[in-house]
């Protein structure tokens, strides 16, 4: 396979990872920005859990009664 040559093609964000880590960088700078993505992507998640919530008008109240109907 020739090395220039990738299936499937990169995404905009392996492409700006690849850039970032294309050079040594200490284990403790690997961890914090491990660290700062996954709390990215976990805010975003809450945003979407967040709006689902709001846009299908569930409440505490519905969200239990929901939870004891499936035991």
């Amino acid at each position: 396979m020739n090395a220039k040559t990738v299936h499937p093609p990169l995404t905009n964000l392996q492409v700006e990872l690849l850039k970032l880590f294309s050079r040594e960088l200490p284990e403790s700078d690997l961890i914090a920005i491990r660290d700062m993505i996954a709390n990215y992507l976990l805010e975003k998640a809450f945003l979407e859990a967040d709006n689902a919530w709001e846009s299908k008008g569930y409440t505490p109240k519905s969200f239990q009664e929901a939870v004891n109907e499936s035991r």
